[in-house]
């Protein structure tokens, strides 16, 4: 699917040139690293969240879709809403020793 989004030509200026097309610098995703090489770090944040507690998952090495795809997981498993934003997975809530635990079962060892 061709993403066409007005967003990403907002710094385009108008041109004359009938044969002008739009260049935009895409990134490559990174390939997503097995998962026993993976060192994602697990801690619990209540700070600018309103008072809320939430457990958050970084160091993910990867394709975005592969992080969506843990976070959704991880969601379904704990029974919690949560978004994956920036790299990290957010869990609302706090179940730090539970995603270790689900991650250690998951292939991920090297946890913290």
């Amino acid at each position: 699917m061709k993403k066409n989004d007005w967003k990403d030509r907002l710094n385009i200026v108008y041109s004359t040139n009938p044969d002008f097309s739009y260049q935009l610098d895409e990134e490559e995703e990174p390939a997503t690293v097995d998962p026993k090489q993976q060192k994602l770090r697990v801690s619990i944040e209540k700070k600018g969240r309103g008072g809320k507690t939430v457990t958050v998952i970084s160091g993910f090495i990867g394709s975005e879709d592969d992080l969506k795809e843990l976070g959704r997981l991880l969601k379904t498993k704990c029974g919690v809403g949560g978004a994956v934003k920036d790299g990290e997975i957010l869990i609302q809530g706090e179940f730090k020793q539970r995603i270790i635990d689900l991650l250690k079962a998951e292939g991920f060892s090297q946890t913290k």
